[in-house]
């Protein structure tokens, strides 16, 4: 499993490292019912901080992608579904602007100034 993280990306560590270890599962590199490396293993190929790579590992068990069992590691549960995240964004996204008294036209109409 090849991964890396940019250097320039302003994002926190451990959403880069979620983010390659979730690609990795997507494209198939790591399949459901496969182990990953140890922590410690991953922190060294992603040159960061153990427990940076604990805290995107947990985030990743958080989204029902990854198992935690005790004296087994951590085992790939399934592939992420893209479709799946994105609507969540969007509903996390309509749902920011309508406390700011946005509606969803009101956000359809900024994603197509973006276009």
């Amino acid at each position: 499993m090849l991964l890396s993280l940019d250097l320039h990306d302003q994002r926190p560590l451990h959403e880069q490292a979620a983010d390659a270890l979730r690609r990795a599962i997507a494209e198939g590199e790591v399949a459901p019912g496969d182990r990953l490396p140890p922590a410690r293993d991953l922190a060294v190929a992603l040159q960061i901080n153990a427990n940076t790579v604990l805290r995107a590992l947990r985030q990743l068990r958080e989204e029902g992608l990854l198992e935690f069992r005790r004296g087994r590691g951590v085992t790939v549960l399934r592939r992420p579904d893209p479709r799946a995240a994105l609507q969540q964004k969007l509903r996390e996204l309509l749902a920011e602007a309508a406390r700011h008294g946005y509606g969803p036209d009101d956000v359809a109409a900024w994603i197509e100034e973006e276009k």
